[in-house]
């Protein structure tokens, strides 16, 4: 039998290369967890206990099924559920290799009308169908093939600013008379609460339990506009919880996203992971001291980075921080910082590979009427107007076109990157946000040997005004970009360096797309969630 009341959260597996995974989990009280005969103790961080376990040795591009143990005793796989497997990866593969990903997760609710507005939970959907093939399928292990070999969830796991009906009780419980944060949340057990809010659905834990997870935050997982502008960040100043917010935001992303984000090479020479496993009390202290400094790099030139690269079978994924590493200096606004810009370029710079793809929380290519009017407002806002600033923050004007310094300079990467006598077959942008959906490719001046595409999925589980709807739509019409642009021209602005058109959307919806990647071959899908629960083709996209 299992004893599942141990196990809080997990097993998340995470980074997976050719002879190494990582496993984490959160468990109910101080141990030892093993997995395939390979263990680590706990370590505490406000009353939570957490182990991230490391294992080596594994055989090249295999698939092993596993269990976790707490202090001897099975916590997982829960009763029911087929097993947990951990597929390694070969150097290079021709077999297919999936890359899920999507953005925008609204936790369950507990409200019927909420529910009803939010929708179907698409990543839920989607574990559910590959739950009911593997477990209806005779031969498992050729079932377990349609298995993702990557899921990127690129931001917004949780809504630490934009609570449920049952969080808002719970924290009105929890704090009594104190408003502090209001409806938002103040403190790190309250993100440890919201995280198992958004985790414990049991087929997405299945889930994510059996396919490497890829993570990055956005926006709501700190607070809406997160890191849009210098002014922002002056009039969060001003709250008095807010410092103990912003680290216990960036703590709690340490500890639930980014810690098995990094590679076991690169866990052995993380001077704070080792802090903390050293650490015989709570390690909170370490994490907040941690989380003031990268939060108060904002500004530097170098900061701390989050950006992380994954190696998928012949392909790179390269999961790039715009919130937490940007410049929003008078003088210099860039969307990262320049040390992680040098990274991101020599990373993508690497020949032999098949397809590069960047994974960005918000979009680079947006509908071109629209990127245009961010351009435009940021320059608006740099000459002093606060109008201009009053906008940014209302309609959200904060991706990688209002940081048009950086928007040009992912654009000549990308451009010699494509260019290049190694090129990959493809380079892909991925990203979420926008509560929409698109594929758009791109095209440059210098000839291209690369097909080069921004690929946009969004929301997994949300929703957007109906008239957002329309000002999308519009924003990919050539007559309103050919206005706009001329506006843009009277305004100042220059010309992009990259031109670019929807391929695939707008498509509305909660949603979740797969990128197909076989040897230099790649197409991607798009499926939206239905009311009963199930998923419906949106569209294929061939890439190549």
């Amino acid at each position: 039998m299992t004893d599942s009341s141990l196990l809080v959260l997990g097993p998340l597996l995470r980074h997976v290369g050719t002879t190494t995974a990582t496993v984490w989990v959160e468990v109910d009280r101080p141990g030892k967890v093993e997995i395939l005969g390979q263990s680590a103790s706990t370590f505490t961080v406000c009353g939570e206990h957490y182990a991230l376990v490391v294992l080596r040795d594994l055989e090249p591009d295999s698939v092993r099924t596993y269990e976790v143990h707490l202090d001897g005793e099975r916590v997982w796989p829960f009763d029911g559920l087929p097993p947990s497997r951990i597929r390694t990866r070969a150097e290079r593969s021709e077999r297919t290799q999936r890359v899920v990903f999507g953005s925008c997760r609204y936790p369950p609710t507990g409200d019927p009308e909420l529910e009803a507005t939010l929708g179907v939970d698409a990543l839920d959907a989607y574990a559910a169908r590959l739950l009911r093939r593997i477990t209806a399928a005779a031969d498992g292990d050729a079932a377990a093939a349609e298995l993702p070999d990557a899921i990127c969830l690129l931001g917004d796991q949780v809504y630490a600013d934009e609570t449920t009906p049952r969080t808002q009780q719970w924290l009105r419980e929890r704090r009594g008379d104190d408003d502090g944060a209001g409806a938002e949340i103040a403190d790190y057990p309250e993100y440890a609460h919201l995280y198992a809010e958004t985790w414990q659905d049991p087929e997405v834990r299945w889930l994510l339990s059996t396919a490497p997870v890829a993570m990055i935050f956005d926006d709501h997982d700190v607070r809406d506009d997160w890191n849009t502008s210098q002014a922002w960040r002056e009039e969060m100043a001003q709250l008095d919880w807010w410092p103990t917010r912003i680290r216990a935001g960036l703590a709690s992303y340490w500890v639930y996203q980014h810690l098995g984000n990094m590679d076991p090479a690169t866990l052995d020479t993380d001077d704070l992971y080792r802090k903390v496993m050293a650490c015989e009390g709570d390690a909170y202290p370490l994490l907040e001291e941690f989380a003031a400094r990268a939060d108060a790099a904002v500004g530097n030139p170098a900061g701390v980075r989050w950006s992380y690269r994954w190696d998928l079978a012949g392909s790179r994924l390269l999961m790039v921080d715009s919130r937490c590493g940007r410049v929003l200096n008078d003088d210099e606004r860039l969307m990262i910082n320049d040390e992680t810009f040098t990274w991101l370029e020599t990373q993508a710079a690497e020949p032999d590979l098949d397809h590069v793809l960047v994974g960005s929380s918000i979009p680079w290519l947006m509908p071109p009427a629209i990127s245009q009017v961010q351009t435009m407002d940021e320059r608006s806002a740099a000459r002093g107007s606060r109008a201009a600033e009053w906008f940014r923050q209302a309609v959200d004007l904060e991706h990688w076109p209002a940081f048009r310094a950086s928007f040009d300079r992912l654009a000549r990467l990308v451009e010699r990157t494509a260019a290049s006598s190694a090129a990959p077959a493809t380079v892909c942008v991925l990203s979420g946000d926008v509560h929409h959906s698109y594929a758009a490719r791109a095209s440059f001046p210098t000839p291209s040997r690369s097909h080069v595409y921004q690929l946009t999925c969004s929301p997994v589980r949300n929703s957007v005004p109906w008239f957002m709807e329309y000002v999308f739509a519009a924003g990919w019409t050539r007559s309103m970009t050919r206005v706009v642009r001329r506006i843009g021209r009277w305004w100042g602005v220059e010309p992009e360096p990259v031109e670019w058109d929807a391929i695939g959307g707008p498509y509305f919806g909660n949603s979740i797309a797969t990128l197909e990647l076989t040897g230099r071959s790649a197409r991607v899908r798009f499926e939206r969630s239905t009311r009963e629960g199930g998923l419906e083709p949106v569209s294929v996209l061939p890439l190549t």
